[in-house]
């Protein structure tokens, strides 16, 4: 089991950059690691992830401006986010699970809130 604590929301002006950390209790060397997001009213969704061997996928959304990170020494995965949008607003919630473990079983973040607006 792994404990998740997220850090580095806030509030920023559209077009400026956040950089997103997720500090796990233990080894996150055998668990892929990814960022979801939810804003108000709408469901939870996938915006970043990152496989133990350093695969990365992205939503479409953020193709191209985010960047997905692994630190497996600190135990820590990354999300760096740049040119923000307000449609980018959403709390940002850390996720991680073993691909080779079934059924899948995550372990969740409480999330970081992420305000973009001028």
């Amino acid at each position: 089991q792994v404990q998740l604590v997220e850090s580095g929301g806030g509030l920023v002006q559209p077009g400026g950059s956040l950089r997103l950390s997720c500090a796990a209790s233990g080894s996150i060397s055998t668990y892929a690691m990814g960022w979801y997001r939810q804003a108000p009213g709408k469901q939870r969704e996938l915006v970043a992830a990152v496989y133990t061997e350093g695969t990365t996928t992205y939503a479409d959304s953020v193709k191209g401006r985010g960047t997905i990170s692994r630190d497996n020494a600190k135990n820590t995965a990354y999300l760096q986010m740049n040119s923000l949008k307000p449609e980018d607003t959403a709390v940002y919630y850390c996720n991680a699970w073993r691909v080779v473990v079934r059924p899948r079983r995550d372990y969740w973040g409480q999330g970081t809130q992420v305000t973009v607006s001028s």
